[in-house]
């Protein structure tokens, strides 16, 4: 691979993805550098790019976006999520390490009849029961030795949801184990977890809804502001949004599949941010319908992160105005577990949480109202 044909490659890349003047002039000197001694057969290694290019002061990222269109990146990295488990089952014993990572990366990566996780879910569950393991590792080689009492000692110190959430996820790691038959009994197949009660759902305040409102300064916040206060707009569909979710003359929007229909404040927020995306990145072929300066040259979504920073800190952060919406709704409009469905999309299970939290609300309030339970109407000289 010569430097002109991969200089040429960059432009044209760079024109599709709308680059600006000065982030293709650093592709082009970084190509001339990486390729000057290219031989026709070899790759090149994202390491000697980290570090060539890096140390110039140069974009990495859309170097290697050419790179890798072009056939010759080796991507000699080592997955973050394979550095994290070999740090934290580092000591563990050898018996019952293998075990664990054998059911963390079948949770991770999936099997035949599970699909696979998020890396996040891993770490929590791995959280949860790291220092039993390590309590294991001192007296025992193979998870096959830990008896039922092992588990209720070690279970005994933790109390509510912490034991009920610890208790979950060891009988997920000793089943996948009986599974594969590198224990010969479940000791923690007969141990009840049980529920925990869930918490009631308050409505947020007026003043917290406000101090979020004036936080809201950038035509991205108040974009997803709106999203999530009036739409119930999770912030990952949110990120994943595309231009052609919204329909302006006909007023719809659709997210995270379903349409809706598009209210005069949500079509005036939206308004004004496509007029600062296009100011600000005319020549962008990114798709998605929030962007910034680094995903404007590219063609993915923005981090979560960047959706959720005006607001950080704030009582009514964007995952709290979203719940507000939903339980205000089953408040306003009675609580009915098939309309907040139909409305939000949202999972059975979950209609009939909000549905049952609103119901436990205005009985609640109903109570207050009238504390001595009676439906008569007081007459004029009753005390």
């Amino acid at each position: 691979m010569t430097p002109a044909r991969a200089r040429a490659a960059a432009r044209t890349i760079g024109e599709a993805r709308g680059w600006t003047r000065t982030a293709t002039g650093y592709v082009d000197r970084s190509l001339v550098i990486l390729l000057s001694s290219h031989v026709d057969g070899d790759k090149v290694r994202y390491s000697e790019v980290f570090t060539v290019i890096r140390s110039r002061g140069m974009s990495v990222e859309r170097t290697v976006e050419v790179l890798d269109h072009l056939g010759i990146l080796d991507d000699d990295r080592i997955p973050a999520f394979e550095s994290w488990l070999e740090r934290k089952l580092a000591d563990l014993a050898p018996g019952i390490q293998a075990d664990v990572e054998h059911w963390l990366r079948t949770m991770h990566n999936g099997g035949p009849r599970s699909r696979p996780r998020s890396p996040d879910t891993v770490w929590v569950y791995l959280r949860a029961v790291r220092p039993m393991l390590a309590t294991w590792s001192d007296r025992y080689d193979h998870l096959r030795e830990v008896t039922r009492d092992d588990i209720l000692a070690t279970t005994d110190s933790l109390k509510g949801h912490e034991r009920n959430h610890a208790l979950s996820v060891l009988r997920s790691l000793f089943r996948h184990c009986k599974k594969n038959g590198t224990i010969f009994r479940d000791p923690a197949a007969r141990i009840r977890v049980g529920e925990h009660p869930r918490k009631v759902i308050l409505p947020l305040q007026p003043s917290e809804i406000e101090e979020s409102v004036r936080a809201a300064t950038t035509p991205l916040a108040r974009l997803v502001l709106a999203l999530a206060a009036i739409h119930a707009a999770r912030t990952a569909p949110i990120r994943e949004m595309q231009l052609d979710d919204v329909d302006l003359g006909n007023r719809r929007l659709a997210i995270a599949g379903r349409t809706r229909p598009l209210d005069d404040l949500t079509h005036q927020v939206i308004l004004r941010w496509l007029e600062y995306r296009q100011a600000r990145w005319p020549g962008t072929a990114n798709l998605h319908l929030v962007i910034n300066q680094q995903t404007a040259m590219e063609i993915g979504p923005v981090s979560k992160v960047h959706i959720t920073d005006a607001f950080r800190g704030q009582a009514a952060t964007l995952e709290r105005l979203r719940v507000h919406r939903q339980l205000d709704e089953a408040l306003t409009l009675g609580p009915d577990p098939l309309h907040l469905a139909m409305v939000f999309g949202l999972d059975p299970k979950t209609a009939i949480r909000y549905a049952e939290n609103a119901r436990q609300l205005l009985t609640t309030t109903a109570e207050e109202q009238d504390p001595s339970g009676s439906d008569e109407p007081k007459g004029r000289n009753d005390p």
